[in-house]
């Protein structure tokens, strides 16, 4: 078939630049099939068909070279380069959601701390450090099998689902209104929101959750749990809030029953 296509016209017809077109001649890529006086690439529909393999072999992600060896060899092994292929991209994909998780979880970070800094940073280290295989060994040891379920349901810092993001932002709005003290209405608003939510995924579970909380006063078992650390002083805090949340609602029981 007689060259027919200039290099210009062939840049306007797939969109890629000259620039490019000359480098795959540079490499023995894409050899035009002529050139004329003023080194003017001229093309024919041969290399048109060839162009549009390479680019679509660039889209499956192999590199220019391994696409070089893959359209010179009549004998190359297809199904393996795909298969090498296709496990690449699986463990890129993999990598791209842990790099999602870990962007998510310094996020909700910010939204629990206020801000963030290298203290809340490696806080998110110290906990993506620990071994998946002794926080569930932690688990197991300290809840019973029935209670796993329970712990699917707690908030999680890399999570998009709705009770997380609640429950972060709750936990957020506490720490910001602790200079209010305990017993104050913005505080007492948050913390009868929290009760509301924990009726709501752990009603008739009050054994699991008193267990979860002593968990949680301790830093070290917070930590062998994999749970996102928090001070001591906020959940110190949120103790006394809810002891006085409790007695509030309990004298407001004891008044409703008095009056009926």
């Amino acid at each position: 078939m007689l060259p027919s296509i200039p290099i210009h016209e062939l840049s306007k017809q797939t969109g890629i630049t000259v620039r490019t077109l000359r480098y795959y001649d540079q490499i023995g890529l894409l050899v035009p099939a002529a050139k004329i006086p003023g080194k003017q690439r001229i093309y024919s529909d041969e290399e048109l068909i060839k162009l549009q393999q390479i680019q679509f072999l660039k889209k499956l992600g192999f590199s220019l070279r391994e696409i070089s060896d893959m359209m010179s060899n009549l004998e190359w092994n297809w199904s393996a380069s795909l298969m090498n292929q296709l496990d690449y991209v699986q463990n890129e994909q993999n990598k791209l959601v842990q790099m999602e998780d870990a962007i998510r979880s310094v996020l909700h970070s910010i939204a629990i701390e206020g801000e963030t800094s290298w203290n809340v940073i490696q806080k998110l280290i110290q906990l993506s450090g620990k071994d998946p295989a002794l926080k569930q060994s932690f688990r197991q040891q300290m809840f019973e099998k029935r209670e796993a379920d329970l712990l699917g349901l707690l908030p999680s810092m890399n999570s998009t689902d709705p009770d997380s993001l609640e429950w972060i932002a709750l936990l957020g709005q506490l720490k910001q209104r602790m200079d209010g003290g305990p017993g104050s209405p913005e505080v007492q608003r948050i913390i009868h929101r929290m009760d509301e939510k924990r009726l709501e995924q752990f009603e008739d579970e009050d054994v699991f959750i008193d267990k979860l909380w002593e968990i949680r006063k301790s830093p070290d078992k917070s930590e062998e749990m994999g749970l996102y650390p928090i001070e001591p002083e906020l959940i110190r805090f949120m103790e006394q809030a809810y002891e006085i949340y409790a007695s509030r609602k309990e004298k407001q029981l004891r008044a409703g029953r008095e009056t009926t």
